[in-house]
């Protein structure tokens, strides 16, 4: 017996929206028509919606193991399926870090208690992310990682970086990097160098904090041959450094997250309200419009979340003491669909290209595709319904989102990992 996810639509090579229901057997897809033969299977009517492949997030923090307080597997999991992803990379930024072979086995056995997203955790690049002594690469792939990264700090030794390119290279392995040259950074910096740090004369972190290690990085992914994949792009410049990296036959690929397409500096609130700190910061105009332009060119390949929890009482402690970053698993897509496919800044193809199929291909991963014989990752999203965004009702630990209250469409009603009904709207 397989499950039919009737009634739907789907998107077709040009981008047209047309009937379709897909049939899901032993974990595959293993028929997609306008009608299918309902005879011996379970039928869920997918009134209408959209039907895509489940989405694939690789920036994520679950906080676990040592921070569950902030985020547990489990709760990250279940929150990625309301959000209709499927696969999620998680952050090696945990404590201990994930710089051991036992961690990644925790994280993969706490995943399939959990039995919500598939979850592929990241290796740290150095021993506890402190950039000094490189961890045990092969014996991190053997266990399963996902990719290399000291995400949450950036590799300030470019001798160190490139020896973890090159042994990375050697086994195959990406290295993912949030690039951040701390030599640049002011004390008790939280806003962008912009308009709003100096209205409120606050330090601000400067663009080239991130440029810089973008462009040095670039260079040694030339020399060594490795994919080189840049976090949460956020400023103009790295962008620019990207372009001109691909044109030059560089492995490099690169994510940007939902709030730096859709927000600049001059949102944030007059009050600083602390759901608007992350790092990267929001930056200029200027750097939004460039961000959404990369993507329109191919220079950006992805859209990752950064999907970052923290507690209430961590919010509440001051601009300047708060932790960086925002949740953003569940509202990921109803906010760009609105935003940026409404408004006609994007297709609908483009939107949801940039959270399977890209992804996929960027790392190699055998999901994010809607078609006979693929893995049964799917999500059904209501692209109708309205409603707003209420933190109060999320999966995830964290409520931290700067974006309560926003009105959108798009969102996830079903589910299916590995054809298993993970989430379905009540």
């Amino acid at each position: 017996m397989g499950i039919i996810l009737g009634n739907g639509k789907l998107i077709n090579r040009t981008g047209e929206l047309i009937p379709a229901e897909v049939l899901v057997t032993d974990g595959r897809i293993t028929a997609i028509a306008e009608k299918v033969d309902r005879a011996g299977h379970e039928w869920i009517d997918c009134r209408g919606g959209l039907i895509s492949a489940g989405f694939i997030d690789v920036h994520v923090h679950l906080r676990e193991p040592g921070l569950e307080q902030k985020e547990t597997i489990a709760t990250g999991a279940n929150a990625a399926v309301r959000g209709g992803f499927t696969t999620i990379a998680c952050m090696p930024n945990t404590r201990p870090s994930i710089d051991s072979v036992e961690t990644v086995r925790y994280i993969h056995d706490k995943a399939r208690e959990a039995g919500a997203a598939r979850v592929l955790p990241y290796g740290a690049i150095t021993i506890r992310q402190l950039g000094k002594e490189l961890t045990d690469f092969s014996g991190l792939k053997e266990a399963g990682i996902f990719a290399l990264t000291d995400d949450g700090v950036g590799v300030q030794s470019a001798g160190m970086m490139k020896k973890a390119m090159q042994e990375a290279a050697a086994l195959g392995l990406s290295i993912v990097a949030h690039c951040e040259d701390d030599t640049l950074l002011p004390p008790g910096g939280a806003l962008h160098d912009g308009v709003v740090a100096a209205r409120h004369g606050l330090p601000g972190i400067p663009a080239e904090s991130e440029s810089v290690h973008v462009g040095r990085d670039i260079l040694l992914a030339e020399q060594t041959g490795v994919h080189y994949h840049v976090c949460h792009i956020s400023a103009k410049e790295s962008v620019r450094l990207v372009r001109d990296g691909k044109r030059a036959g560089v492995n490099v690929t690169c994510e940007v997250t939902p709030h730096h397409l859709l927000l600049c500096d001059e949102d944030i609130p007059e009050d600083l309200n602390t759901n608007w700190k992350m790092n990267p910061p929001l930056r200029s105009r200027d750097d939004r419009a460039a961000l959404i332009a990369g993507l329109k060119d191919g220079t950006i390949d992805i859209i990752a979340t950064d999907h970052a929890p923290h507690t209430a009482e961590e919010k509440a402690n001051g601009l300047e003491r708060a932790p960086f970053g925002i949740v953003g698993l569940e509202t990921a897509f109803p906010l760009l669909y609105t935003n940026l496919v409404l408004t006609g800044e994007l297709t609908l193809k483009q939107l949801v290209d940039f959270l399977t199929v890209k992804p996929a291909d960027c790392f190699q991963l055998p999901y994010g595709r809607l078609e006979i014989g693929a893995p049964a990752d799917l999500t059904v999203i209501d692209l109708d319904t309205e409603k707003e965004v209420d933190p109060d009702t999320f999966a995830s630990k964290g409520k931290n989102t700067p974006f309560a209250g926003w009105k959108c469409k798009g969102w996830p009603a079903v589910t299916l990992v590995d054809g298993k009904i993970v989430y379905r709207q009540a």
